[in-house]
């Protein structure tokens, strides 16, 4: 097999091995051409023909601390040599030290750890939890937002995913906070919070408090838009969760570990859910892992109880081994603060700059390494721009030797936490470059 890898020596020989064999997400197969990758490094990748791209996407948002950072992959490397695989019901060193390492990232009371493949089944089963635990059926998401591919997960997701896959139960959906295109009339964050919290109130009494398990929510909506919370919102879901006996489930795989600024999300604004899902940052996405940080009460409703759920794969020795290498060197190196300061000194000034020039965005929003930019036809109507356009400006980024990340009218930029000040400006450079030509 090494051999067969070794003799692909081109773009086009990898392409037609990929679309002989591969079936890919999200897309018809037919008219498919996809990107070839051939290696990548810190915050850049390049293909078999000598192509070179500076990532602003960290692919799906998840390779925070980059391309073979050379400590995580010894981590892997060392625990491939003691154990490559053991069953999620033994006891395994490096998955237990795992735990207790993601857990001090946790706020107060929290001390178990549920480890799932990813984020989309450990959304899963954070609603299987919720669902347990009070004894009621229907999960509250908002319509802006994903929450992964798998049964619930995917019904729990509020764009066009869910339409085709609408197999699971006891789904309800609601409007979160997005002033920029206020669902309410509001003209204020003060306005958007407030109206926003009434109108997950009045949803949770239509439906019946005492039927409803849990609110799921992306800590900041990330594939939605990086539509960050304005203040008071957070708080007042945990209000209304508490109010009513309902389980808050706070998704933090796309915003947590580092990606915000902070450890979590959710420490920007101090609220402490019942549960906590992750996967993506936690280990920079070198071998597939999520989970789900448990609160005490919830853990210990299953003391005597049994959960009825488990994995193959549910903390495997080579994902906790990566996780193990990514917090070390997040911690070491101050990645975490370094997004902060990259965010706040870098990335939002830059952005700030790109919007005074060019007409076309209509709002830039985000935190730490965790942006987008809305992009519009015309700022007064907001009317987001036409999907052509957004195709135009996609090739000229990548024509430019950039990778980025386009979803919808908006250009997100996140890029992995470990870029530079030099790097950050010449990804705002090309995307200047490209926006001059739209």
């Amino acid at each position: 097999m090494t051999d067969v890898i070794r003799d692909v020596s081109t773009n086009a020989e990898v392409k037609a091995l990929d679309r002989a064999h591969v079936f890919h997400s999200w897309s018809a197969q037919g008219a498919l051409d996809p990107m070839v990758i051939a290696g990548g490094r810190g915050c850049e990748v390049w293909d078999f023909d000598g192509n070179r791209w500076l990532d602003f996407s960290s692919q799906l948002v998840n390779v925070n601390i980059g391309y073979q950072h050379p400590a995580v992959v010894a981590g892997i490397k060392e625990q491939a040599d003691l154990l490559t695989t053991i069953g999620p019901s033994t006891a395994n060193a490096t998955r237990s030290e795992a735990a207790r390492r993601i857990l001090q990232h946790a706020p107060a009371g929290f001390s178990k750890i549920f480890f799932t493949n990813g984020g989309a089944d450990a959304n899963e089963n954070a609603m299987r939890m919720a669902r347990l635990f009070t004894g009621r059926d229907k999960i509250v998401s908002h319509y802006r937002s994903y929450h992964g591919n798998t049964g619930a997960a995917i019904v729990a997701t509020g764009d066009w995913r869910r339409m085709p896959n609408e197999y699971a139960r006891g789904h309800v959906h609601v409007f979160g906070p997005y002033l920029y295109r206020s669902e309410f009339w509001a003209t204020t964050p003060q306005e958007e919070s407030a109206r926003a919290l009434h109108h997950l109130e009045r949803v949770i009494q239509a439906e019946g408090a005492d039927t409803i398990a849990g609110i799921l929510l992306e800590t900041v909506p990330g594939t939605a838009g990086i539509l960050v919370p304005p203040p008071g919102y957070l708080a007042g879901v945990r209000e209304l969760a508490d109010r009513y006996g309902i389980v808050l489930i706070l998704d933090e795989v796309m915003a947590g570990f580092g990606r915000t600024g902070h450890w979590l999300a959710l420490d920007h604004d101090g609220v402490v859910p019942d549960l906590i899902t992750f996967a993506k940052g936690v280990n920079s996405g070198y071998v597939p892992v999520g989970g789900v940080m448990i609160s005490d009460p919830i853990a210990h409703h299953f003391d005597e109880r049994v959960f009825p759920g488990g994995l193959t794969y549910s903390g495997h020795p080579l994902a906790a081994a990566s996780i193990l290498a990514t917090l070390d060197a997040m911690e070491d190196e101050g990645i975490v603060d370094h997004a902060a300061q990259i965010g706040r000194d870098h990335l939002g000034p830059g952005l700030a700059t790109l919007q005074r020039t060019h007409d076309v965005i209509g709002e830039v929003r985000g935190l730490g390494a965790f942006w987008a930019v809305e992009l519009v036809a015309d700022r007064a109507t907001r009317a987001p721009l036409p999907a052509p356009d957004m195709g135009r400006l996609k090739k000229a980024l990548l024509d430019g030797g950039l990778l980025p990340f386009v979803q919808d009218n908006r250009l997100h930029i996140v890029p992995p936490l470990v870029i530079t000040p030099a790097e950050v400006d010449r990804g705002l450079g090309i995307i200047d470059t490209a926006l001059g030509a739209l």
